[in-house]
This record gives C-alpha cells, sequence and structure tokens, in this order.
C-alpha cells in the first residue's frame, strides 16, 4: 500500500525521517510531500534517500525548467494514487488550511484532491495547541473523518511543558494501521441516532430550548456509518454539516422527534438516544406575539411525550442507548433512567464539569451497565467517546448473542 506523508515546518520534523523507517517496515511505499518551511528544519534528500522516491517539494516544480503539464497536475496524480495521507508533525498552520479548505501548497491542494483517509499527528508549542481557533480547526477535521493523533505532554522544544510534542511514533503507526483497517463491525446493522435539542414553541417569537449543540449525537452517527451501519439521524435545529453516508431527518419539536422516531425505528436494529428532548413545554402556544407589559407572566407548561421510555418499553432484540446530562448525583440518577426505561446502556455525564457537555469538542462521560458495572472514561473528544460507546455495543451485542440457547426439560 501507498502513503503519502507530509511533513510541515516544526522542530519534530527530524521525527519523520525515522517514522519513514518504520513504515516501510510494514512493506507500505512512501511518498514524501514536504513545505517550504519543512525544508528549513530537514532535507529533501534525506527523504529522498530514505523512501527510495521523489521528494514533491512545491506546486509547480523546483524550478523554471521542471514547470511544465505535468508538474502543474501532479498533486492530481500523487492523490488518486495514495491509499492514506499522512500529515507528521502537522503544524497549526496547515491544519487550519486543511480546515478551511485553502490550497495554496502542494500539500494543502493534495488534501483538498484526495479522497483517501487522512491522519495527521500534530505537533506545536502548547499555546497554540490550546488556542480556540486550533481546536475549532481540530475539531472541524475530525468531524470530517481525519483521524488526529493527540499530541503528547513533556517539555518542548521552546522551553515551556504542555501538550504539543509529536505523538510516539507507535502511536502515529498505530493510527495509520487503524484507519486503513478500520472496523466494518457495524456492517448489516441499521441505526437510528437522536441528536441536538427542540425547540418548544410560546408563541411566533419565543421558545423555550436548551444548550445542545448536537455534536455528540452527530459524533455516534459519523461513527456507525464509517464501522459500516446504515444510519439514520433524526435531528433537532443544528447548525452542524450531515455526515458523510448519514440520511438525516429534521425535526423541531419533541413532538416531531417523536414521530419521526415512531417511524424510523421499526426498521432499525440498534438506537442511540442522544438528544436533548425538552421535559416540558408551554401548555398553550400564542398565536400572536405576546406585547411586554409591567405585569408578570406566568406560564404554565405541560410534559412532552417521552420518546425514550415509548420506544424502549417495546424494543423486543433492538439494542438501545440512552444519554443522560445530569448537574449532580450523576451516578444515581443514571442508573435511575437505565432501569426505570428498560435500556442495555447509557451514557451519562455531568454538564456543568469542565470540558465536558454542551457545545464543547470534549466530554467525560461514564458508562452504566445494566449488570451493576459503571466505567468512567478520561476527558477525550466526542469523536472519541462515540468510538468508545459503539466498541460497547458491538461488545455487549455479540456477548448476548453467543449465550447457548436454554435446554427444555422434556417430560
Amino acid at each position: 500500500m501507498r502513503i503519502t506523508m507530509g511533513v510541515t515546518g516544526g522542530v519534530a520534523a527530524y521525527k519523520a525521517a525515522e517514522l519513514v523507517r518504520l513504515l516501510q517496515q510494514d512493506e507500505f511505499t512512501v511518498e514524501v510531500v514536504m513545505t517550504r518551511a519543512a525544508r528549513e528544519f530537514i532535507t529533501p534528500l534525506t527523504f529522498a534517500a530514505l523512501s527510495g522516491q521523489k521528494v514533491i517539494t512545491d506546486l509547480f516544480g523546483n524550478s523554471e525548467n521542471e514547470a511544465n503539464l505535468e508538474s502543474a497536475i501532479e498533486h492530481i496524480a500523487v492523490a488518486q494514487r495514495t491509499d492514506l495521507l499522512l500529515v507528521a508533525p502537522a503544524t497549526a498552520d496547515i491544519i487550519a488550511k486543511f480546515a478551511r479548505g485553502i490550497a495554496d501548497d502542494f500539500l494543502s491542494t493534495l488534501y483538498l484532491a484526495s479522497t483517501a483517509p487522512v491522519v495527521v499527528a500534530p505537533a506545536m508549542n502548547v499555546n497554540m495547541w490550546n488556542h480556540p481557533a486550533t481546536q475549532e480547526n481540530i475539531a472541524k477535521l475530525q468531524e470530517r473523518g481525519v483521524n488526529v493523533v493527540q499530541p503528547d505532554e513533556g517539555y518542548l522544544a521552546c522551553g515551556m511543558v504542555g501538550a504539543g510534542r509529536l505523538a510516539g511514533h507507535a502511536e502515529i503507526l498505530a493510527a495509520v494501521h487503524a484507519t486503513l483497517h478500520s472496523n466494518k463491525d457495524l456492517a448489516g446493522e441499521t441505526v437510528l441516532v437522536t441528536a441536538g435539542p427542540t425547540c418548544e414553541d410560546l408563541d411566533p417569537v419565543r421558545y423555550l430550548t436548551n444548550r445542545s449543540s448536537g455534536k455528540m449525537g452527530y459524533a455516534v452517527a459519523q461513527a456507525a456509518a464509517r464501522r459500516g451501519a446504515k444510519v439514520i439521524l433524526v435531528s433537532g435545529p443544528t447548525a452542524l454539516e450531515t455526515p458523510v453516508g448519514v440520511r438525516r431527518v429534521d425535526v423541531r419539536t419533541a413532538e416531531q422527534m417523536y414521530e419521526a422516531v415512531t417511524k424510523e425505528f421499526g426498521a432499525c436494529s440498534i438506537g442511540i438516544f442522544a438528544a436533548a428532548v425538552a421535559d416540558y413545554r408551554p401548555a398553550e402556544k400564542r398565536a400572536e406575539k405576546i406585547k411586554k407589559t409591567d405585569a408578570s407572566l406566568t406560564v404554565q407548561l405541560e410534559p412532552t411525550v417521552d420518546i425514550l421510555q415509548d420506544v424502549a418499553s417495546a424494543k423486543g432484540d433492538k439494542f438501545i442507548v440512552g444519554f443522560a446530562a445530569e448537574t449532580s448525583d450523576v451516578g444515581q440518577n443514571a442508573r435511575k433512567k437505565l432501569a426505570a426505561k428498560n435500556l442495555d446502556l447509557i451514557v451519562a455525564n455531568d454538564v456543568s464539569a469542565e470540558g465536558a457537555g454542551f457545545d464543547h469538542d470534549t466530554n467525560v462521560v461514564s458508562l452504566y451497565y445494566k449488570d451493576g458495572r459503571d466505567v468512567t472514561l478520561p476527558k477525550m473528544s466526542k469523536a472519541e467517546v462515540a468510538q468508545r460507546v459503539l466498541d460497547e455495543i458491538v461488545r455487549l451485542r455479540g456477548a448476548s448473542r453467543s449465550k447457548p440457547a436454554k435446554r427444555l426439560s422434556v417430560v
């Protein structure tokens, strides 16, 4: 298999030379693309000697003599023949270009032209890594399916301490193999995912809602589709893009979500309910805008339909996962919901905790099982949480199916 390896400008560029050798030991053909800044840290000759391949350094050739039609479309040729694009180290600059669709050199142009899977291993100063712009760009790449190998923590070349060191070679190689040989362990399954908030109208102008961004549910839908499942995503209002390979059903209110879920539920084998459905709605929707006065306003609320409990009560052999967003007594409330709603697994978190909950790209969750076990996961991206939840679904369903049938006594 052929890997195109992008090397960008940073002190960690020297580590890419050893990475080329290790990839070759795994019997990959490696073609190296270097940015202009990368050449300030290591020479193209080093990679040419190690890879035995031409090293690409410019979009239109290295000189006027090399600039021709072949060099002008070389990024297309490389894009078509590569099985995976690996960028290590990946600077904040190249990550931003990838996320925003900027194509002003060979590597960024290659990224846009390629349909191959992508792995990036960031390396930069800790403040650059933690900057909201970088984290937003990382999240955007992960939403599009890019496998981001999180940087290590420790002493950095700049003298600071923190996250930003290029991940170890073993970790990067593991990401390459995992991406190239990704599981299709959900092939044949139909997965129904709910995501986002609902909006409950008070009048034509105002409504009740919550802070859910839909990011967790969308991450689950995307991960399930990549693992081979047919995915139906029932989504409340959100600005997120529909994941590739997912059929999306847009709804606005809890009632509309209930109708959509009820319609789609019969065809699914797995239901993952990550939406933050409103528990209450105004008992009366005013036909006209409520005018402001000096008097107090009392709004009567009524409970919405409990979608999860309704569908799980008649789930049959379907596997049902619920999500619980709590602010206190997380474990106690999660277990109560697990039992009361006939769930197979529940994913719970404290939405008031740092780096967790609504509108974050990361999450800190605990998994609660029917057998009484619970597992708390460390803070990780929502894309990683989605994979862990799907891992558990596959494991639990496999264990259930492998149980021997009960023997009947014949008298």
